[in-house]
């Protein structure tokens, strides 16, 4: 075969990928949407806003990864002269404040209540951590808080270990999200313990509550891997914040989410002990028959 014919081979295959491409895109059944505290949704991912170097890298992030959600600080909201929450509005995406730092769910309920005051908006994203060395979430005050909030009519997503325990309890409560953390926030070590998250997907789900992965993520696999495992949806920022390129990291999240929720939804194959070959033996030609 020469050169030639192998370049008309290669521009008539682009071409048949770009018309499936095009029939994709244009094919509204394939339209992924969920929904979020009432919200309809086109884009799974979330993105945290803590850490980015600059107002101009944090919305060029924001843009390349397609979130429509992005989680702020109250403390970050009110103390700097950086107007995050205009960035957002000019862009349509929902803000999620959350209570970063809070340590009691005293502190918790306050800032919540401080965050619907300043930013209209009853989503609160729930943290409440037992220290500044693990940022692991206390879960008795959090279970405290998330009862409280509920009963104040807010609409609770909250960030939780990987106990299946703990987020039953949080969905008995009446939380509109449950948030378990992959492993510690910042370190970017993945899903420690990926059976304990589809547990919580199993039984999250069956009562109607999305389970967004929040913490832990390193990279595009690790998005892909809570895709491939049930999770709604993920919450990020340090994958991105800290990264070298922030804006390429945040395309390679949005298509990390569309690779994982399209094998989530296609199935993946058993897993097997022994090999078992693709093509079938019929009809092959062997060497003795020939000879």
């Amino acid at each position: 075969m020469t050169l030639n014919n192998l370049s008309v081979i290669s521009k008539n295959l682009y071409k048949r990928l770009k018309m499936a491409e095009n029939n994709t895109e244009n094919n509204e059944e394939n339209v992924d949407t969920w929904q979020l505290c009432g919200k309809t949704l086109h884009s799974r991912l979330l993105l945290g806003t803590g850490g980015m170097t600059s107002i101009d890298i944090m919305e060029k992030s924001l843009v390349a990864s397609g979130a429509e959600v992005a989680t702020v600080a109250l403390r970050r909201h009110a103390k700097t002269g950086v107007d995050i929450y205009g960035m957002l509005q000019r862009h349509n995406i929902n803000v999620l404040p959350n209570t970063a730092g809070c340590k009691t769910a005293h502190d918790a309920v306050l800032t919540a209540k401080m965050a619907r005051e300043s930013l209209g908006t009853d989503w609160i994203k729930l943290e409440v951590i037992a220290d500044d060395d693990t940022l692991l979430p206390d879960t008795r005050e959090v279970l405290l808080a998330a009862e409280k909030l509920v009963e104040e009519g807010f609409s609770v997503l909250c960030y939780t270990n990987d106990d299946p325990i703990v987020a039953r309890r949080l969905v008995s409560l009446g939380v509109k999200a449950v948030m378990p953390g992959g492993a510690p926030i910042g370190t970017g070590l993945g899903i420690l313990n990926p059976r304990n998250i589809e547990l919580i997907v199993q039984e999250s789900k069956e009562a109607g509550v999305p389970v967004i992965l929040d913490a832990g993520v390193g990279t595009a696999s690790d998005v892909v891997k809570a895709f491939e495992i049930g999770c709604s949806g993920v919450l990020l920022a340090s994958a991105v914040t800290r990264c070298p390129d922030p804006v390429k990291m945040g395309r390679a999240m949005a298509a990390a989410v569309t690779a994982g929720k399209l094998a989530h939804d296609a199935g993946r194959i058993p897993k097997r002990e022994h090999a078992l070959a693709s093509s079938p033996v019929e009809g092959r030609a062997w060497a003795d028959a020939v000879l």
